[in-house]
Formats: C-alpha cells, structure tokens, sequence
C-alpha cells in the first residue's frame, strides 16, 4: 500500500473538494479546522500509514473531553470520515467503517424575530451616509432575497436583474446556481446605492456589488458586526442573538406563515434537501401558537 504524509494527504483531498466536488472555499477551511484538530490531538501520524479507522473514536473521545457540543463533534467525525473513505478509496488505507455513532443533536429552532423588528432593523441605518447606504441596500437585499451572507457578499452586479426583479445566485453550496425572486422596494435601494455612494467608490470597476471603503468586497465577518450593531441601535430585543442569518431565517418563516409553498420556499433558499426546510415550518407553527396563546390569555 503507497505512503503519502499526512501533510500531502491532506491537500490532495482539498483538491479533490474543490474541484469535483465543487465545495466553497468556507467549506474547506471548516474541513481544515477539523483536521488540524485532529493532528494536535495525534501529533504522532505523520504518514498515511499511521491512520486507523480507530482513530475517529478515539477523536471523538479527545472532543468530548475538551466538552466540545454535539454539533461540533458531529461534524468533526463527518470530517475524518470522508477524509479517511477519499484516503481508502486512492488506495491509501483500509476503509475505516462507520463504527462510531453520532452525538445526537438537540433540535435548534432559528432565531426569528417580527415583521416589525425587522422593519425597525432594516430602517436603523442613515441611508444619508454613504457606508450606512450600502450596509442598508445589503440588509434589504438579504430579508428580501433569503441570502446566505456569503452569497450576499460575493454578489456580482452582472448577476442583479433589474428589469426582471431577479438575482442569480451563482455561489450557493455544492456551486449550484439559482435564481431568486427580489421585490422593487429593495431593489429601489440597491439601486440608490449602486448609482450613489458605490460610484464614487475607488472600487467603482469592480465586479462585487458591496464594496468596503477600501473597494474591496465587504466581508462576512464585518457584516456580521454590523447587523449586531444595527439591531442594538433598533432597541431589538435579545439584540445579541440577531445574525445576518437571521434575516435568511425570517425571509424564510414570514414567506410560509404568508401561505408560500415549502418547495418554493426551499428553491429560493437554495437548500438540496426539503427536510432543511421543514424546520421553518416548526418555527412558523410555534409563532402562530404563541399568537394565539396570548390571545387566549388576555385580560
């Protein structure tokens, strides 16, 4: 059986990854995270040779002690595992199995907050200032298109429709395209936005629609502070909790508790599998009953 260090070993995979199995670039760095985890826990494999289909055992026991969550741990075996079946199936090592069984996960319902909140959410930027403008363009585009913050961050401007009230979502996971319906009012400030203070950007020539003062795409990291701080300024409440996937959340719920078939709601969201967006539907049924909870309830 060939030997491959398991530096090497590694980067053959990602390359496999990103090139027939067409993952994201965030994809790979959360697959190498796992994977540097597993070296420092197993300093001692150096080669392919030094691989045991035991070791993910012996992972997941390493995780659970460092008191590491379900999910974290779920993904991390997933990691190892198709790993180890790529390794296994170039001829590297013995197919390591499936002998470990999975934490199970508590179901986590989304974070979703009211059509008002949204509302107060959306208007808390000064559309006068020329970075609050774009950061206002960029929220009204997500709860109006159910973007996933990197979509929206690596949206092209060849790829909004104007004419058609359309975006073409070409980064979504496993690189699939889509196309997503957008609604004229935030398409109005999108527009306000691209014909405004993106102009006058050093960046102006460049193809991504959201651009930092610098001309280069906003980051995910740095919206992600912004919604924070735009949800902190609306007095929203639990303001800490509120992410840009929160928007992707209630884009979702409010589309379902407004009649929107799940099948619809699950292509604009741009999810492989119905049972992903099945959970919008607990979510949408939760509201409602609290609704009528407190309906029922009133003095």
């Amino acid at each position: 059986m060939p030997e491959l260090s398991i530096e090497d070993a590694i980067e053959n995979y990602f390359q496999y990854l990103l090139a027939e199995r067409g993952l994201s670039r965030v994809s790979l760095e959360d697959y190498r995270s796992d994977l540097k985890k597993f070296l420092l826990y197993f300093p001692n494999k150096k080669t392919t040779k030094d691989l045991l289909s035991s070791d993910v055992y012996d992972f997941t026991v390493k995780e659970s002690e460092a008191e590491k969550s379900p999910s974290t741990i779920a993904r991390g075996i997933s990691t190892l595992h198709n790993f180890f079946y790529f390794l296994a199936r170039e001829g590297y090592m013995d197919s390591p199995g499936d002998h470990v069984e999975r934490p199970k996960q508590p179901t986590r319902l989304p974070v979703v907050i009211s059509r008002d909140e949204v509302e107060e959410l959306l208007d808390a930027p000064d559309p006068t200032n020329p970075s609050q403008c774009r950061d206002k363009a960029m929220l009204e585009v997500m709860y109006a298109s159910g973007l996933r913050v990197s979509e929206l961050c690596a949206l092209k401007l060849k790829d909004v429709h104007f004419a058609s009230s359309t975006i073409t979502v070409a980064r979504g996971k496993g690189a699939k395209s889509r196309i997503v319906p957008i609604s004229p009012f935030a398409l109005e400030w999108l527009s306000a936005y691209v014909n405004g203070p993106r102009k006058e950007n050093k960046g102006r020539k460049s193809p991504y629609v959201f651009l930092n003062k610098d001309g280069d795409p906003v980051s995910r990291q740095y919206f992600f502070q912004q919604v924070k701080h735009y949800a902190r300024l609306a007095n929203i409440r639990n303001a800490e909790a509120i992410s840009p996937h929160t928007l992707r959340h209630c884009f979702a719920t409010h589309l379902l508790e407004a009649g929107a078939e799940l099948r619809a709601v699950q292509e604009m969201l741009g999810h492989a599998h119905l049972s992903t967006t099945q959970i919008y539907t607990h979510v949408s049924s939760r509201r409602i009953y609290e609704a009528y909870r407190a309906f029922v309830t009133r003095k």
